[in-house]
């Protein structure tokens, strides 16, 4: 497919609100680009400092339609936006990541049978399809095993690991609508992801691997370089370029990794958008994934990404705000350390509310530095 750039003074239109919308618009307009978003409320961040906001649901073809009237190109800012509207509207506007590409990552059967039709490595799994279904997962894969709903799961939401057929029957009862999939354990070493652009030209990018950690099924910390062996990084990149050429993908894709402890990488998920383990780039790299991702939908030539220093990023979460205001000054006096607030007035548990990035020598001493920084908000409140 070959599409005519949308050069700088244009709208770019961004399906969703959130903070990647924020981050997406805010290196739109660096870049020149007027934006314009679809946002369920006025005050959501990315609503905050849009040129344009149009107030509706996601599926509201209405809403969608007014979007694309004020728009010259759609692109999304999370994968659980139904594919279905955007179909019909992909007639009148360009849409990129495409309909297809969102249809096969908000649905992890659809994505893993089209990850294993691609060749590429993926758990074992079963389709839990009635309640029988989950004897027979046990049966091919033993316990314990990991419980996932189809669609709408993300941050840990939506899945549960079980250890027995008693915690698998209770797991297809809590997790419903079917299907559900039973997916084997995976004893892994580690967790990566691995960020790939590809443009309308079939020109592909990838990022470097990065190293992260989660917490409560959250992402807590990532760091990059993610210091894995070469035929790690080699895997990554392979796996990243094939899901892009496969998917025929137009902007930017993360791929979740599982390391193996025999170095082997397994898939996890697939995101067709930003991602929180990108967040880093914004100070670490050229082009961040923000501009890749403008680069990539508005039609302009993707940029071979350098990494300038080290870098590793934390979330902050709204249990930071739980014992008062946080110590900004005691965090941003640390050399190296940035800050990132989406604009969520209200903190809540286990809610993003912005990251912080630390910059250094190497990775372990970034990441040690982006954990103090995260330290010192919290003072002598707890």
């Amino acid at each position: 497919m070959r599409i005519s750039p949308l050069l700088p003074g244009g709208c770019l239109g961004i399906i969703g609100a959130g903070q990647l919308g924020r981050m997406l618009a805010q290196a739109a307009t660096s870049m020149g680009y007027r934006v314009a978003v679809l946002s369920p409320d006025p005050d959501e961040p990315a609503a905050q400092i849009a040129h344009e906001v149009v107030i509706g649901s996601y599926d509201d073809p209405v809403a969608l339609g007014s979007l694309a009237e004020c728009s010259d190109r759609l692109t999304l800012e999370f994968e659980n936006i139904p594919a279905e509207p955007l179909y019909e509207l992909s007639g009148r506007i360009e849409i990129s990541p495409s309909p297809c590409v969102l249809a096969v990552a908000q649905d992890r059967l659809l994505e893993k049978s089209t990850m294993t039709a691609l060749g590429l490595p993926i758990a074992g799994y079963s389709e839990i399809r009635a309640p029988g279904d989950g004897q027979a997962a046990a049966d091919r894969w033993g316990f314990p095993l990991v419980v996932k709903t189809a669609r709408s799961g993300y941050d840990g939401k939506g899945q549960r690991i079980v250890h027995s057929m008693a915690d698998l029957e209770e797991a297809i009862k809590l997790l419903r609508p079917l299907p559900l999939i039973a997916e084997q354990f995976i004893d892994f070493r580690g967790e990566a992801s691995i960020l790939v652009a590809r443009s309308a030209r079939g020109q592909v990018v990838t990022y470097p691997l990065i190293a992260n950690t989660h917490r409560h099924h959250i992402l807590d910390l990532s760091v990059c370089p993610a210091n894995e062996p070469l035929h790690v990084e080699e895997q990554a990149t392979a796996i990243a370029r094939t899901v892009a050429e496969g998917l025929q993908l137009v902007g930017l894709l993360c791929v979740e990794l599982f390391i193996g402890r025999d170095d082997r990488l397994l898939i996890n998920e697939l995101a067709p958008r930003p991602h929180n383990s990108g967040h880093l780039t914004i100070e670490a790299f050229s082009p961040s994934q923000f501009t890749q991702v403008v680069r990539a939908v508005c039609g302009l030539p993707l940029a071979t990404p350098v990494q300038l220093r080290p870098a590793a990023m934390v979330n902050l979460l709204g249990e930071e705000w739980g014992h008062g205001k946080p110590d900004w000054n005691a965090a941003l006096a640390l050399p190296g350390v940035s800050l990132h607030l989406y604009g969520k007035r209200e903190p809540k548990p286990g809610r993003k509310m912005g990251h912080l990035t630390a910059l250094a020598e190497n990775s372990a001493k970034a990441a040690e530095l982006a954990v103090s920084a995260r330290d010192a908000l919290r003072g002598s409140r707890r």
